[in-house]
């Protein structure tokens, strides 16, 4: 018998940035960005959470259209300039977390406790949507254009993932806050269409399982910006120390898992197919006929809702000198400086193992 005119899977790629939330540390997923720019490297779907959602609107959404300028320039322009740079880098840090918990940021948080002392949260984000409007023309971060932006939020009373795509809807300023809503550090939840929303980190920090759901067809090769190193040599030597080491697990990429499961569905298509070919070639009765088109039909809908494979992978990680458990508050220039030649040069060490 002939077997009906389906497509079984399509084999197209689609080549996908993921960046993490992380604070201050969003300044290394931009200088990581800038090597990939340079190696003439684009981007089907830019997708990220937290700090690296708003990196990734920034990239989609370019006002200049050169992505990896727009990029820096936002850093450099919310980096404080008060925290003495000559200070050690641990003492930086300190100094510069400090000033940024009682001061906040003029360009990303202002803070509230001074006035609003009871608030469920110490900070808004309401310069942080100022700020984006001088590099993002949110035109772009609408249906039909490139890259595709996907960002993450959380759901405070659902506990849900919230997932904002650009090919669905238009994505504002007020979607970039919400995703970035960190209640641990006091920062606001913003309210987008009826939800109250905190930041996607808090499902999930590497947010690949959300870009495979709103695009489960196309095949993928994927660079992941890891901010929260996945090892360390010994153990944690203060109370301090192990509170840091404890959020580097919660917040490290994990999407291993995810990665295996695109190897075992590819491996259970490629079974079903083989079975699909051999049966469509033995003859059938009408009855077993009927029964066979319900199955191929069922077969091809499996294989358009998780057809994707996740053919590559290239991780950037970034590593840590000196680890601080507030590092990730520390927007003194120095530092902000610092992350961004660090992702540069990690990206490009990268580059050089997989240059293809």
């Amino acid at each position: 018998m002939e077997p009906m005119e389906h497509e079984v899977h399509k084999a197209e790629f689609e080549t996908v940035l993921v960046m993490q939330g992380g604070g201050s540390l969003g300044a290394y997923e931009c200088g990581v960005y800038k090597a990939l720019e340079r190696h003439g490297i684009k981007f089907d779907i830019v997708s990220g959470t937290s700090i690296g959602a708003v990196n990734a609107g920034i990239i989609a959404g370019s006002k200049s259209g050169q992505p990896a300028k727009d990029l820096e320039n936002f850093w450099l322009h919310v980096a404080e300039d008060v925290t003495p740079p000559v200070l050690p880098d641990r003492m930086r840090s300190f100094v510069a977390w400090l000033h940024s918990a009682t001061f906040g940021n003029p360009r990303m948080f202002a803070p509230l406790w001074p006035l609003m002392p009871n608030s469920p949260y110490l900070y808004d984000l309401d310069p942080l949507k100022s700020t984006l409007g001088n590099y993002v023309n949110f035109e772009k971060l609408s249906p039909g254009n490139l890259p595709r932006l996907v960002v993450t939020a959380t759901d405070i009373e659902k506990s849900d993932s919230v997932i904002f795509d650009s090919q669905d809807r238009s994505i504002t300023a007020e979607h970039l806050a919400a995703c970035a809503g960190y209640p641990f550090y006091g920062i606001a939840w913003t309210k987008v269409d009826g939800r109250y929303l905190w930041d996607g980190s808090m499902m999930s920090n590497t947010p690949l399982r959300e870009v495979i759901d709103v695009s489960p067809r196309n095949d993928k090769r994927v660079y992941i910006i890891n901010l929260f190193p996945k090892y360390m040599q010994g153990l944690p030597d203060s109370i301090f120390d192990s509170l840091h080491r404890a959020r580097d697990i919660m917040y490290t990429d994990r999407t291993e898992h995810n990665i295996q499961m695109s190897k075992a569905v590819k491996n259970y298509l490629e079974l079903l197919r083989n079975m699909y070919e051999f049966i469509s070639t033995v003859p059938l009765d009408d009855m077993k006929r009927k029964e066979f088109l319900d199955i191929e039909r069922k077969y091809h809908r499996v294989a358009r809702q998780r057809g994707s494979i996740i053919e590559n992978v290239i991780k950037i990680e970034r590593k840590e000198d000196v680890p601080f458990i507030f590092e990730d508050a520390d927007f003194s220039v120095p530092t902000i400086k610092k992350l961004i030649k660090e992702g540069e040069q990690d990206a490009e060490k990268a580059l050089r193992v997989h240059p293809d």
